[in-house]
């Protein structure tokens, strides 16, 4: 899919507030509403964007503390990897999940109210999944940023 100027201007808009309105983002964009809801719809269904989601604060729902978890499997068998991706995955406290490169196979960050709950997920872990060999884990001290954001260039690349 060619992303225009427009398509790429309001991919940026809307990572920052995606619940700003048609006529609100038309402003900032030179774009009618109803072309900027038919653009919107058509990066949706051209998987795009692939949601929206709201950012909530992490502290007012009880879960202040973020772990960064790196874990090692024993083994690197297709079969063993899908099945743990598929566990990963399925855990509400794992926020994000990174297949990466170095001494670790896998980078998680997870969230949890206390050290207490995240000993009980990562003894799950390691009772559900066999392959996994070890993990170590660094206790967020405190946020200095957190997004999900994707920086979306203006013009396209090359």
């Amino acid at each position: 899919m060619e992303l225009d100027r427009f398509d790429r201007q309001l991919l940026n808009l809307i990572q920052d507030d995606a619940a700003q309105t048609a006529e609100r983002l038309a402003e900032q964009v030179a774009l009618s509403p109803s072309a900027i809801q038919r653009r919107l719809r058509r990066l949706r269904e051209q998987g795009v964007i692939v949601r929206d989601a709201a950012v909530v604060d992490p502290r007012k729902v009880g879960r202040p503390t973020f772990f960064i978890v790196s874990l090692q499997v024993e083994r690197e068998r297709p079969e063993l990897l899908a099945q743990l991706r598929t566990w990963l995955a399925a855990q509400a406290p794992i926020q994000q999940v990174f297949y990466v490169t170095g001494e670790a196979d896998f980078v998680l960050v997870i969230t949890a109210p206390d050290t207490e709950t995240y000993d009980g997920l990562m003894a799950r872990m390691v009772a559900d999944n066999p392959n996994v060999r070890r993990f170590t884990t660094n206790v967020a001290l405190s946020v200095v940023k957190q997004g999900m954001t994707i920086p979306v260039p203006l013009e396209a690349p090359g």
